[in-house]
């Protein structure tokens, strides 16, 4: 597909004849090697490790290129699963990207990511956005890359609201654009009929509506499973504080939703995954697999970071991040685990542990730690002050971008969030 075209309007989402996602189309599988020969593949083509030239290349193609490996994918203070590196949020020219959607899989496997998902703009009557026939193509693209155990490729789409927002949806068999869903309430609603559908709030607080406000819906609470807080090279911690708008982060959590901690490069390029420096996550997965990656998704064993190569996994009490504590108040002991290979070794960084706040969330503790070592800290904590607590991850020789109020403690360099943890009322 080498450029966009003008599109109708569907309603037949999923019509009898699409090849099934989850099964492979074998004419998409032949597209897509056909494409790492053509003008699209190049890129591809620089990455793969055939000479030390090759190499140098990729670098060139792509200025922004991957780091080199980080660090190990076992966790120093969890058993039984394996970090895996993802970017679930990714344009093509089937909405407002520029690339073509034959490229992008194979891109972001080359550039290192062990998950991928695009998910491009649904939005009225397709203008600018995803119509039925290329839904059916995102699939096909998607099962085609898809290599259980090594690289899990997936399909999504981005239900996109000029004032309301964007939200994330993953692992439907069929999407809802405008005309479907014209609100977020219509979403939720449309999302519930949708058993194992996943949802993340993408950009949160970019639009003015801010979905509603974040007007909560307890109906679909467990399928909201991400919340963006790196989203391109941007922190949203403080999104819109200096127009006199609160956190996102805390205004949805304080809202009652229950959202894992996300990190997504939003890419609309042509050079997917090649991005040091914007947004991307750490998924804790029994394996590396369609089923094991929404499962941790389901189960917020996530975190954000936009840093490659980062691992990052923390407990409370001996709860994973993500998880529920059987606290109502009293002394919580925290375990980090932050590491990116040598290329950090003794690196120091700062943790603050975020609570909930009125505009911003309130910082409880900074704890100093370097890369390379778990940090073992105890915290008091109490429901009566608010139901959640995040850990952030800090690179305190650098400023934050965006800042919040003076002299708050997250107005340095956003590292990584860990994903919450909620106290039990």
């Amino acid at each position: 597909m080498s450029g966009h075209h003008p599109h109708h309007c569907h309603h037949d989402h999923a019509p009898d004849d699409e090849v099934p996602y989850g099964q492979v189309n074998v004419a998409a599988s032949f597209g897509r090697r056909a494409m790492l020969a053509g003008t699209g593949g190049m890129l591809m083509l620089a990455a793969l490790p055939s000479s030390a030239q090759a190499a140098r290349t990729t670098t060139a193609t792509a200025p922004t290129a991957t780091a080199a490996a980080g660090a190990a994918r076992t966790s120093l203070i969890t058993q039984g699963t394996t970090l895996v590196h993802a970017d679930m949020h990714n344009h093509t020219v089937m909405s407002d990207g520029d690339g073509s959607a034959d490229a992008a899989f194979a891109s972001m496997r080359e550039a290192g990511l062990d998950v991928a998902a695009l998910t491009d703009h649904a939005t009225l009557f397709a203008i600018d956005g995803l119509s039925s026939s290329e839904w059916r193509t995102t699939g096909d693209l998607a099962n085609a890359a898809n290599d259980p155990g090594q690289f899990t490729a997936i399909r999504g789409f981005e239900w996109s609201h000029p004032l309301q927002g964007h939200i994330n949806v993953w692992n439907t068999s069929d999407f809802a654009d405008l005309l479907r869903a014209s609100s977020p309430g219509n979403l939720y609603d449309w999302l519930t009929g949708r058993a194992g559908g996943l949802a993340s709030f993408n950009h949160p607080g970019r639009e003015p509506g801010r979905f509603n406000n974040f007007s909560f819906d307890a109906s679909v609470r467990n399928q909201f499973v991400g919340l963006e807080m790196f989203n391109r090279t941007d922190d949203y911690l403080f999104e819109g504080w200096s127009s006199g708008m609160t956190s996102p982060l805390v205004a949805c959590l304080n809202a009652g939703w229950r959202p894992g901690l996300t990190g997504v490069t939003d890419e609309h390029g042509t050079t997917w995954g090649f991005h040091e420096g914007k947004g991307r996550s750490g998924l804790w997965v029994t394996e590396n697999t369609r089923a094991a990656v929404f499962e941790a998704m389901a189960a917020r064993r996530s975190f954000a970071t936009r840093v490659s190569g980062l691992r990052v996994d923390a407990t409370a009490n001996g709860v994973r991040m993500g998880g529920v504590l059987n606290v109502t108040s009293g002394d919580v002991r925290f375990l980090l685990d932050v590491d990116r290979g040598p290329v950090w070794d003794g690196m120091p960084l700062q943790i603050q542990v975020l609570r909930p706040g009125t505009s911003a969330p309130t910082v409880v503790d900074v704890i100093d730690t370097v890369s390379g070592q778990v940090a073992d800290f105890t915290v008091p904590l109490d429901v009566a002050d608010g139901d959640w607590v995040v850990l952030r991850i800090s690179d305190p020789s650098q400023p934050n971008g965006s800042p919040g109020p003076a002299g708050h403690p997250c107005n340095d360099f956003g590292v990584a969030y860990t994903s919450p943890w909620w106290l039990r009322p």
